[in-house]
């Protein structure tokens, strides 16, 4: 805009001063030019009374000498007139046998035409100009006076008048160009502080505004951008307080839950209980606290945070296998032996993990195998967890955000907290059929913050392999 203000601004300036400028040089030209004519007339206007009374040569001569010099005025007698009628050209006459008093520039024809005509008249001669003035004599025959106007008088001060021009014209352009920059500047400066206000919202800045200054139009926007920013800290205000109040309703129900796990009395199945409704409490306290914190909470990230991969798998396998072992489900965990560093929270990994095993002991029967891979490579750390279950019949929808069904329980959420994981390090989830003839979730969680090389089967897509029939599982392979 700025730009744009300064061109218009230098276009239209530059048109207003050609069309002042042009026309009143050509103006100033012809006014030096009349000057010069003028006074060239007054000059023959000098010697006119003077041919009235006499063309007594020596008498001319004089007049002429004071009116301008014989270099510059001439005057031509008729053959009549004058003592010395009969002289040659050679010595002060013409052609046509008149006297001729001073330096002739102008042709005879020229002087012959002026007598004709008996008007002024001008001719074009070497240097510059001739005025041709006709003046009546006493006996009535016609002289005429030449006075020589040099190119010089002619263009005298036409230059300087036309550097002066051109320096007005520069001057107005750079001046309006000056101002139309100012202007720019004024009207740039607010749209551009509102839009790097819009990226810092955008970016979660919640306390970005914008100064209401500028023009009427650029304030107004400035005052519905920060009336919109603080509607939108209120909305996610009141949302904050909403998912704590309903996560608080749930602590009611899980104190006489946990009060009615403390007396199952002492078996596997009871402290399973016990565990899960220490686990639920605390996840639902993290859920207070959570919403009821004004700051946005952010994934670990940066060199030396995040958590051990292999540990969280194998604690959380170690909670999930007292519940296979009462399915009979066989399970294997492989790759899980040596640590495994990667820049996600430790609690967001074991709520995927929960998310995914959760899945395969709710939508799989009894007995339906299982299994978790680690494989740790240089950039990229992929977690796979594969059932030999009936399949996903939709992988495209089940990664849909909140398209669970809810006939089955499913709320829709589980895998798309896994893939906000994943994404949150620049990797991605994906879903095919794994070698044990069921469903594979591959979560792909890059080291470096790079993002995931594309592959074949793209974020929520399916990697359809054929199937591969299931193996074998030992319950001693359980945890290395």
């Amino acid at each position: 805009m700025r730009w744009a203000l300064v061109k218009v601004s230098l276009a239209v300036t530059a048109m207003v001063v050609i069309a002042f400028a042009v026309p009143l040089g050509l103006v100033i030209r012809e006014m030096a030019r009349d000057r010069a004519f003028s006074n060239a007339e007054r000059e023959a206007a000098a010697v006119a009374p003077a041919l009235s009374i006499t063309t007594d040569r020596d008498q001319l001569e004089r007049v002429v000498a004071s009116a301008g010099s014989d270099a510059g005025m001439s005057v031509h007698l008729p053959a009549s007139a004058g003592r010395n009628g009969g002289e040659d050209v050679g010595k002060g006459g013409d052609k046509n046998g008149g006297t001729r008093i001073g330096r002739q520039r102008v042709t005879d024809e020229d002087i012959a035409a002026v007598r004709a005509m008996g008007r002024a008249s001008t001719a074009e001669v070497p240097g510059g100009s001739a005025l041709l003035q006709p003046v009546a004599l006493s006996s009535g025959e016609i002289a005429v006076v030449e006075v020589y106007v040099p190119e010089s008088e002619v263009t005298n001060g036409v230059g300087t008048a036309w550097a002066v021009l051109a320096g007005v014209g520069a001057a107005l352009i750079v001046g309006s160009v000056a101002v139309a920059d100012r202007l720019g500047v004024r009207m740039v400066r607010p749209a551009r502080k509102l839009v790097e206000g819009a990226h810092e919202l955008g970016e979660g800045k919640l306390g970005a505004r914008v100064p209401e200054e500028g023009p009427t139009e650029l304030r107004l926007a400035a005052v519905a951008f920060n009336s919109m920013a603080d509607q939108v800290v209120q909305l996610l205000a009141n949302e904050r307080e909403l998912a704590a109040d309903l996560s608080h309703r749930l602590r009611t129900p899980l104190t006489v839950l946990r009060l009615n796990a403390a007396s199952l009395g002492d078996g596997p199945a009871a402290e399973q209980t016990r565990a899960a409704v220490e686990q639920l409490e605390r996840e639902v306290d993290t859920i207070i606290r959570t919403a009821r914190d004004a700051k946005p909470q952010t994934a670990a990230a940066g060199p030396g945070a995040g958590c051990d991969a292999a540990e969280v798998v194998r604690e959380r396998m170690g909670f999930w296998s007292a519940l296979a072992e009462d399915e009979g489900r066989k399970w294997r965990v492989a790759g899980a032996d040596r640590p495994v560093r990667i820049p996600v929270a430790r609690p967001d990994l074991a709520a995927a993990l929960d998310a995914l095993l959760g899945n395969v002991f709710r939508h799989t029967a009894e007995g339906t195998a299982f299994a978790v891979d680690l494989h740790n490579g240089e950039d990229a750390v992929i977690v796979l967890v594969s059932d030999a279950g009936p399949g996903i019949p939709d992988p495209e929808a089940a990664m849909a955000r909140g398209r669970g069904s809810g006939t089955d329980g499913s709320t829709g959420l589980g895998l798309d907290i896994v893939r906000r994981l994943a994404e949150s390090t620049g990797g991605d989830v994906r879903i095919g059929s794994s070698v044990l003839g069921g469903t594979e979730v591959r979560i792909w969680i890059q080291l470096d913050g790079r993002t995931a090389p594309v592959r074949r089967g793209h974020r929520g897509a399916v990697r359809r392999r054929r199937p591969r029939p299931a193996r074998t599982f030992n319950r001693s392979r359980s945890l290395p």
